[in-house]
């Protein structure tokens, strides 16, 4: 019914986020993982595009439910837009679908979010350690 708002909100707050982080982060971003020709390290991902893969997820995953609830007429062009707030027994079902359905469908997301930035964050170390040998042996041989 209405556990698309749950999520949507979740990418609204999310974007907002990204926005006011890029604008503070003063690093140079022209692709996720950059080599650094000059120094031969790798750049870490700014959070900012890090958090834009939560917003991405989440606003894909709302337009999606968003047409799916459309296809089964539980939103309409029409006030109050939602079916299940036509009445007061069943507004109080939508809620209860937004409390359970909503949050979970939003926290699932953003816990798959956390797995991708842990998976990140060891390849960044991986990365990193990677141009650290190649630095030291062209120290040594120096």
């Amino acid at each position: 019914m209405a556990c698309l708002i749950v999520p949507a909100a979740e990418a609204i707050i999310a974007t907002i986020a990204a926005k006011i982080i890029k604008k503070k982060e003063n690093t140079k971003v022209s692709t996720d993982m950059e080599i650094n020709e000059e120094f031969g390290k790798t750049q870490k991902i700014p959070f900012s595009r890090k958090l834009k893969w939560l917003t991405n997820l989440l606003w894909g995953g709302s337009v999606l439910l968003a047409f799916e609830h459309i296809w089964h007429g539980e939103i309409v062009p029409w006030f109050p837009f939602l079916t299940a707030a036509e009445t007061p027994e069943s507004t109080v079902e939508m809620l209860r679908e937004m409390a359970s359905t909503g949050v979970s469908m939003a926290l699932l997301v953003t816990a798959v979010w956390g797995i991708m930035l842990l998976a990140v964050h060891f390849w960044e170390k991986k990365e990193n350690s990677k141009s650290e040998l190649v630095d030291n042996k062209k120290q040594a041989t120096a």
